[in-house]
């Protein structure tokens, strides 16, 4: 990267992977052999996915993370070039990239299995953020080290700050009260509390503004004082994979151009609801075209 600034609509930071999906009519049992009735490879991880979705509704941006530099690794580096988003900030090294194996069945709900290896967070310094200049940073909470480093740059320059918080884990917790915006999955909600009506009175204690998407049944959320829900874009869903990552990379890009609050909600919604109608997470990344044509402008 030039000593130059680079101004983007969102920078990504955390969890690249390659994906490998499958399409199965059950899951198997033990000792079974099963036939794919279908397979899909791709890039994947929830910031790099976002990643996407940013660059794909045509805003401008840029993933930091890790890969590796064995054959999935390039094919993921070349994939991300390729869809437009600026690879500048990925360091490469000898530790395998994460592989993640989906077993996608016909409702559409899905088993992952990942594997990392010995690749372990990148260390604080290893990334060089001083010329990137971007209107709004989302997190995954995989990458910690570099990401606590980065969002205290974010806050001293008043670029806003998002996390994705999948599940519970140490990336998660360190970053959940430091944020502009937390916006957890369902799951993120049970493991804090048990359910995510307490989730979303504890987090907002900590945390200016609070969603939980809830999958198929929306999401609800808390912005300061005001609370509301938002019901889910009815589609036909065939795989859930991505639609978190979908919904995040919608909802930073929403946050980058100051679309207003319950807009910057519907965004991200279709967007999330439009990635569970295609095989794949990075496939069903919606374009700009089709997240217009869903939301009826």
């Amino acid at each position: 990267m030039t000593n130059s600034p680079v101004h983007i609509d969102v920078l990504c930071v955390g969890h690249a992977s390659y994906d490998l999906v499958f399409s199965v009519d059950h899951h198997p049992a033990e000792d079974e052999k099963i036939v794919a009735g279908g397979f899909v490879s791709c890039g994947g991880g929830p910031a790099a996915n976002a990643a996407v979705t940013v660059a794909k509704l045509g805003f401008k941006s840029a993933f930091s993370g890790y890969l590796g530099q064995d054959l999935y690794g390039e094919k993921h580096y070349q994939e991300l070039v390729g869809l437009g988003v600026n690879a500048d900030l990925i360091s490469r090294g000898t530790s395998p990239t994460p592989l993640s194996t989906v077993l996608v069945k016909p409702d559409g709900k899905r088993a992952l299995i990942n594997y990392k290896g010995d690749t372990r967070a990148l260390a604080s310094g290893t990334i060089d953020f001083s010329s990137i200049m971007p209107k709004a940073v989302l997190f995954d909470g995989h990458e910690p080290f570099l990401s606590l480093s980065l969002l205290e740059r974010a806050q001293k320059e008043g670029i806003a700050t998002i996390l994705d918080a999948g599940s519970v884990h140490s990336g998660t917790l360190a970053l959940m009260e430091k944020v502009d915006y937390l916006v957890c999955s369902e799951k993120f909600a049970c493991q804090l509390t048990g359910d995510e009506e307490t989730a979303l009175t504890r987090l907002a204690e900590v945390s200016p503004t609070v969603v939980i998407t809830l999958g198929e049944r929306g999401l609800i959320w808390q912005r300061g004082s005001e609370r509301g829900a938002l019901s889910a874009f009815p589609v036909n869903a065939i795989d859930t994979t991505g639609a978190g990552d979908a919904f995040h990379g919608a909802f930073a890009a929403a946050v980058s151009s100051r679309i207003n609050w319950l807009d910057s909600l519907r965004y991200a919604s279709a967007a999330g609801a439009l990635c569970c109608t295609k095989i794949g997470a990075r496939s069903g990344l919606p374009s700009k075209e089709e997240l217009l044509a869903l939301l009826g402008t």
